[in-house]
């Protein structure tokens, strides 16, 4: 059974850094995109960076590029979430995703984690 567990979130000062960190099991993390997801509270879920296993593509929204890098480390079937220079507006709960191709959307996204929340004190 494919299981998707995220971990490293919590609570930072403004411009400080968190990484996060997402175990894939059950076989779905090779060929597969994996994606962060994250949704703050009162507002829509919205899509944060994602990697390709092909070409090793990077994608980032603008509200995160500079800031937040996502990396993956096949041999241990882990992406991780860089996060520097956080700002209050990225207080939310960070959702850790599976799929062959990652909508901005997450619509339609097959594996999903339970999420990790990280705050971020002013």
């Amino acid at each position: 059974q494919v299981q998707l567990v995220e971990s490293g979130g919590g609570l930072v000062q403004a411009g400080g850094s968190l990484r996060l960190s997402c175990a894939a099991s059950g076989g779905v993390f090779n060929y597969y995109a994996m994606g962060w997801f994250r949704q703050a509270p009162g507002k829509e879920r919205e899509f944060v960076a994602a990697s390709y296993w092909s070409g090793g593509r990077q994608y980032y929204a603008d509200a995160v590029k500079g800031r937040f890098t996502i990396s993956r480390n096949n041999a241990k079937n882990v992406v991780y979430l860089q996060m520097n220079n956080l700002e209050p507006e990225d207080t939310a709960v960070y959702y850790c995703a599976a799929h062959p191709n990652i909508p901005v959307d997450g619509n339609g996204i097959n594996y999903w984690g339970a999420g990790t929340l990280v705050t971020v004190s002013s």
